[in-house]
């Protein structure tokens, strides 16, 4: 296994590399221009001379290859550098946002906790509901509570964020008053009071987010289980006097979670794309927020940098899949 996911990781740079060139591309022949944003009064000149400074003036293939150095090379010195408490990169090319003028990872590591807290919090959620949901479902059949869930995850998984989000605020901010529909990005968890807080206005997004996650991963969940409930080894198990539990929760289960594995690990990725919605209802000051900024403002280094760690993350969901194959399925070897 170790030697697999050595393979794998060295088989992910050519692949994030091409997926670094098309996302460098497809944003370089977008229609617009970064310097639109500049007031008219600029003489042209000093707008010849901000455009040479943002490296405009290059060929494609040098800010490229700047870009791929920049990224890859720099920032990392720089995250080691703050870990470590050194300055070892200080003063060196980083990433530059022209929205901001400053180091687009700055901004990404500030506002990834905030995404964070919400993402993350809603992901978990929505796996812990969603697969005791279709495991009971699948085990009772058309009963009552396989058919209530079933049309709830239908409703659950048709409907988008941007509808939900302002749906659960009138009824839960507006009209009941339970929950803040704004999320205060300030607030600092310091004690049990503010840590109360901080989860009182995640309730909303998190909701939202998990809403989706939860329909989608139980149907999957469901499937898999009633697949399995047919084979002839569960008919084995039983017949050797295996008690239900085991038969259903040992093995079962442990067989139907191949296929939802996959769904698990590539959802990951997928939520934060939920989130970039979800953060511009509830004003969540996050990566989804700052890509949508860099997106209106023709913030072309942000919008990069943003979109291709969303590529990394698939590509390490992927092989986290990959892994947890072999770990559930015994017959399945890599090396």
């Amino acid at each position: 296994m170790l030697t697999y996911t050595i393979r794998r990781l060295i088989l992910s740079v050519p692949t994030l590399l091409l997926i670094a060139l098309v996302i460098f591309l497809l944003l370089e022949l977008a229609p617009g221009d970064p310097m639109a944003q500049v007031p008219l009064t600029v003489p042209p000149e000093v707008k010849a001379q901000m455009r040479d400074a943002l490296g405009l003036g290059e060929p494609m293939h040098v800010r490229f290859w700047k870009w791929l150095v920049q990224f890859f090379w720099i920032e990392p010195q720089v995250m080691i550098d703050r870990l470590f408490g050194t300055t070892l990169s200080e003063g060196k090319l980083r990433v530059i946002s022209w929205q901001h003028r400053s180091p687009v990872m700055d901004d990404v590591l500030r506002r990834l906790p905030q995404t964070l807290w919400v993402v993350g919090t809603a992901y978990v959620v929505g796996v812990l509901i969603a697969l005791p949901i279709g495991i009971y479902s699948a085990y009772r059949q058309y009963s009552v509570f396989d058919q209530a869930g079933t049309f709830i995850t239908m409703v659950g998984y048709s409907i988008p964020p941007f509808f939900t989000g302002p749906l659960v605020i009138v009824i839960f901010s507006v009209q009941l008053g339970w929950f803040p529909f704004i999320y205060d990005t300030t607030h600092e968890v310091k004690d049990w009071d503010s840590f109360v807080v901080q989860l009182r206005q995640m309730v909303l997004p998190v909701m939202v987010l998990a809403l989706q996650t939860t329909a989608q991963i139980s149907r999957y969940m469901r499937a898999a289980m009633l697949d399995n409930l047919q084979q002839d080894y569960v008919r084995t198990a039983r017949a050797k006097g295996l008690s239900e539990a085991v038969v259903v929760m040992v093995h079962v289960l442990r067989n139907s979670m191949i296929p939802v594995v996959t769904v698990i690990a590539l959802g990951m990725p997928a939520i934060f794309g939920g989130a970039i919605i979800t953060e511009q209802v509830f004003s969540i000051n996050g990566i989804g927020a700052q890509l949508i900024g860099a997106i209106q403002a023709n913030d072309l280094p942000t919008v990069q940098t943003i979109t291709f760690l969303f590529a990394v993350l698939i590509v390490l969901a992927n092989l986290l899949a990959d892994i947890l194959y072999g770990l559930l399925d015994p017959r399945i070897r890599y090396d």
